[in-house]
């Protein structure tokens, strides 16, 4: 180990020399520079494995071997991280497919929030939304002007629609309908949450669904449809 170390310095020395002497000329034994402290770094380094494996009295096969794993474990890696957009989009399908209507979340570099939606059966996008704590399963609907909540939605986010006055008139698929006005302590689309937003409520029977409506669209910095994909940006 002692006479390894001398030898490496001796090397690192002479490496150091060599390129002191051809500064001016920007060349080394006919290699720039800059290439020829690379390849004397790379080729110290093969000095120190070489010895290590040398000393270790490990077979060269199974020292091979190893590195091989280690070669396609770090290659996988870094491929990952190239594609790693088109792997999150195939996440986002798969995940779309196993539980319909999940939203996906994701945040940039920049700290925008996204949230992907995926395109039902239906035709429509629809999204597991999240209604005063509450899951409130909603159809996107740019059409209308408010967030519309079923009945039995309602109750499932801690409302009480025997308690409320329909009033307001609105278009459902169903034809004209009531809808009672009332102020949602919190609504959240994946990672994207408001909180004291108004929201229209239907009697008993009048609405089967409901609808995520434009009052919470236009607090968005944007929203976008991609082929069967609606992404909100927060």
């Amino acid at each position: 180990m002692g006479r390894l170390f001398w030898i490496i310095i001796a090397l690192i020395g002479a490496t150091l020399l060599l390129l002191m002497a051809n500064n001016d000329s920007a060349s080394t034994l006919g290699i720039a520079n800059d290439d020829f402290a690379r390849f004397a770094y790379m080729g110290i380094w093969g000095v120190v494995l070489g010895s290590a494996l040398l000393g270790s009295g490990i077979p060269l096969t199974h020292f091979l071997r190893s590195m091989a794993i280690w070669v396609v474990i770090f290659l996988t890696i870094v491929a990952g991280y190239q594609y790693r957009y088109e792997l999150q989009d195939v996440g986002h399908r798969i995940t779309a497919g196993l539980i319909p209507g999940s939203p996906i979340s994701n945040r940039d570099g920049e700290g925008t929030i996204t949230v992907t939606l995926a395109k039902a059966d239906t035709g429509h996008f629809e999204v597991r939304g999240d209604v005063n704590g509450a899951t409130v399963p909603f159809i996107i609907d740019t059409g209308a002007s408010s967030i519309v909540l079923s009945a039995e939605d309602a109750r499932r986010a801690g409302l009480n629609p025997d308690k409320l006055s329909y009033k307001t008139p609105i278009m459902t698929a169903n034809g004209m309908a009531t809808a009672a006005s009332v102020t949602l302590d919190s609504i959240r689309i994946g990672a994207i949450e408001r909180r004291n937003i108004r929201a229209m409520v239907t009697a008993d029977g009048q609405m089967a669904g409901s609808l995520l409506g434009m009052n919470f669209l236009n607090t968005l910095s944007g929203f976008s449809v991609r082929g069967d994909r609606l992404v909100l940006s927060n």
